[in-house]
Parts: C-alpha cells; structure tokens; sequence
C-alpha cells in the first residue's frame, strides 16, 4: 500500500459555538493519482474556541489532536491508524473566534475502506468527536472521460504564485471549508475539481459541464453550462455559488461532464449548507419551474413520471440515472423529466433522434 502523508494547518475565522464539546468537522475530496489509486484529501476544522486555553509564562495555547483510521473493508487490513498533535498559540481573546483549518492526505489504492476520524481536546479527554464512513475509492486515471470530487472551499487564488502555501495546487490556492457552511459569515462559494482523460483523438466534439444547485426540495434553483474542449487530456475546473442570495437551507452542488454524441457523462456532487437569516424564502419552484407545469410533465401522477423514466433511461446518461435515484418527491420528478428531456429537443445533434415526441411515439408503437 502506497501513503503519501501531509499536515497541514490554517487559521479561518468562524461562528461561536458550544463549549460543552469540541467542535470539530471534517470534509474529504479524491483526485486521480494512478491507473489503480487515488489522491485522497481529508480537510479538517477545529473550532478554537471549543478547546481548552493552557496558560503559560510564555504563551497561551490550545491544542486538538486529530485521529483518522482507515480500514479495507474487504481484507480488514489497517491503512492508516494514526493520531496528530493540531496546536496553536493564542496571542488574545479574538483568536478564539477562528477555527484552525488543515488538511491530510494519503494515497489510497483501489477498494472499499470504513474510515473513522475524531477530534479532541488535547486538555479534557471527554471533549471529542468522532465522524465514522465508508470511502469507495475508483481510479479517475483510467480511459474514459472522468470527473474528480468536488472540494468546497471557502476562497480560490488563481495563477498563484505562492507555491509555498499550504493550500497550493495546479497553480491555484484553495483553502477548503470542512464546516461546508456558507451564507452570512462566508458569502460565497468555491468549488474545485479535476477533469481527466479528456482526449480523443478519433472525435473532436467538446464536452459540455453543468453546474446544478438544487434546494432541500429539489427544486433546481442554479444552472450554468459552459463548452469544455478537448485539447488538453486533464485540466482544472473552479466556480462559484453566490451563497448570500441564497435563503437559509440545504442546498447540493452538481457537477456534470456530457459527451451528448457519444451519450456519456460522469457527475460530481456535495451537499452544502446556507445560513441566511436576513434572506426571505422565496419559493422558487414557482418562479423558475412555471414551463413545467404548463407541459404535460406538470400534470403527470408520481406513477406516471416513473414509468416514463423506465422508458427513458434506455437513453440517459449514468450521471442523469444516478440524479434520479437520488430524487423523492413528485416536484422534483416533474422537472427533471422537463429538464431531460428539454436538453434533447434544444441540441441539434440528437433532437432528431431523441425528442420527447419521436422518442415516445416510437416507445409506445
């Protein structure tokens, strides 16, 4: 087993919180390393002001000691099992309203591995938390089209310079946000990822990435679609969510690379969490969704619209299966059906083949 270990440490200013336990969370991302392992990243967030102050003749310091244990679960062989030491000097009371940002990493080979990480109070043993999961690692770095975690972040430098910092990447600085809480504190969003194996040779049609955000309802509230062009074989992928225009709820960020022609696309996604107590709910499945209600989508039974994606998935992309699946009311249903199939009937490559009318008329024959 391959490991590639770093530590690393950053101050990020944070709400307050309890003090009755530590504070601590944590968010991961994998990019592609090789054709059998991946580059797993585990970002990390002690809320300092959860932690105990030791007060000395020369400083004042707390210190949180981070534990990640990786574990294949298919041969219960122990990849990792280790414990940090995360301290840091408190020069006055406004330090303690920053939360100390790090991240680790490890090169992980192919497989399906439990990992659990805690954080605790280096001073008090009964101030900890511990987050527990399965992580499935699948090499990016194979010969079809693929698409990296997506990493929150809470600011992205492009073309940095400063090559020393912790955060420093592919020419970019990307300081990540474990917490994944945006809105009043953090107004906006970052995001980073990683496109691989884009090449190809024997046809020279771009890609096309969306990007998707869908509220707790799944009302899909943002969309942007940009032309990726394969000259390159892997390149790098940053955007943004204007988080301070969002109301206080759970929202997802998707990510989707399609190859229309070859009707083929991979996706990425993760959840994120908006705090906006001055932003009004406005309910924007009204607002954006009203051509969905006028089409026969609108009126269709939960039943109805189930049986039409069996009839559908035949031509969906894994990405657009994997969407659905994930989708539980009848709201949602409706404007993906609208969404799938509005794609098909307005691109000029496949609406002769595949739009709605032809393509159910010749279903139902």
């Amino acid at each position: 087993m391959k490991s590639l270990i770093i530590l690393l440490s950053v101050l990020f200013i944070l709400p307050l919180f309890s003090q009755n336990k530590v504070d601590f969370e944590f968010d991961y991302a994998q990019f592609g390393y090789d054709s059998t392992s991946n580059y797993v990243e585990f970002y990390y967030s002690f809320n300092q002001v959860s932690l105990t102050v030791v007060n000395t003749d020369s400083a004042n310091y707390i210190q949180g000691i981070l534990h990640i244990s990786i574990t294949d679960s298919a041969t219960g062989e122990i990849v990792v099992n280790n414990s940090w030491l995360v301290p840091n000097i408190i020069r006055d009371s406004s330090d303690l309203n920053k939360s100390l940002i790090g991240a680790i990493g490890f090169v992980i080979d192919e497989g399906v591995y439990y990992c659990k990480l805690s954080g605790a109070d280096a001073q008090d043993s009964l101030k900890t938390k511990t987050i527990d999961g399965y992580l499935r690692v699948n090499p990016y770095l194979k010969l079809t089209a693929s698409m990296s975690d997506l990493q929150l972040a809470s600011n992205i430098i492009p073309q940095s310079t400063n090559e020393s910092s912790i955060f420093y990447k592919n020419t970019y600085e990307v300081t990540p946000m474990p917490t994944a809480i945006f809105g009043e504190n953090q107004p906006v969003l970052f995001f980073y990822t990683e496109l691989y194996n884009l090449s190809d040779e024997s046809d020279s049609n771009n890609l096309r990435l969306d990007q998707l955000v869908y509220n707790s309802r799944e009302q899909l509230i943002i969309t942007k679609t940009k032309q990726i062009d394969r000259k390159v074989d892997s390149r790098v992928e940053v955007g943004t969510v204007h988080a301070y225009k969002l109301p206080t709820d759970t929202y997802t960020l998707v990510c989707t690379l399609i190859d229309s022609v070859a009707n083929q696309g991979v996706s990425s996604s993760k959840k994120f969490f908006v705090y906006n107590p001055g932003v009004a709910y406005i309910d924007t499945f009204i607002q954006q969704t009203s051509g969905v209600l006028s089409t026969a989508f609108g009126v269709m039974s939960e039943e109805e619209l189930d049986d039409l994606y069996e009839k559908s998935k035949y031509i969906a992309l894994e990405s657009e299966k994997e969407q659905y699946e994930l989708l539980t009311t009848e709201i949602g249903k409706k404007e993906y059906m609208f969404n799938f199939w509005e794609t098909r009937n307005n691109d000029p490559l496949i609406a002769n083949t595949y739009s709605y009318l032809a393509y159910t008329k010749r279903v139902n024959e």
